[in-house]
């Protein structure tokens, strides 16, 4: 069983107030939220466990992430309806087009939360188009 870097009352103190039923969704949510960060971590080389043991206030930022991601999903999963983030409406033959945060009720990470934790960096590097022949 995978490490679980947050527990139900840090989703409560960091986020909100959740009825009963939104309470059991997301201490289902939190183990699933631990492990794909865990996995997003192992494919850029690093070590959730190992970087959040080594470095308290770093287990602290993974913690508001993960309460953050178990939030969203939390309130995608709501019966009102999730907040349009992009909407287009047309006249005569009235047409309307809407985009939903979150539509497919998914736990995800947004990039600023992963580059803040260190596991998305801007990679740089340089090609010598013509060759490096130093032989002066």
């Amino acid at each position: 069983m995978a490490a679980v870097y947050a527990a139900i009352d840090d989703v409560i103190r960091l986020g909100r107030k959740l009825t009963a039923e939104e309470q059991e969704l997301a201490e289902a949510l939190l183990p699933v939220a631990s492990a794909k960060l865990s996995l997003i971590a192992k494919k850029h080389g690093k070590s959730i466990a190992l970087m959040s043991a080594a470095d308290p206030e770093f287990a602290l930022a993974v913690k508001e992430t993960i309460v953050r991601a178990v939030i969203r999903a939390v309130n995608a999963a709501a019966d009102n309806s999730p907040a349009a983030t992009q909407a287009s409406q047309a006249a005569m033959g009235y047409s309307i087009s809407m985009s939903y945060l979150n539509a497919g009720q998914q736990l995800y990470y947004l990039r600023n939360e992963l580059k803040d934790l260190g596991l998305l960096r801007q990679r740089w590097g340089a090609l010598e188009v013509y060759g490096n022949d130093n032989s002066d």
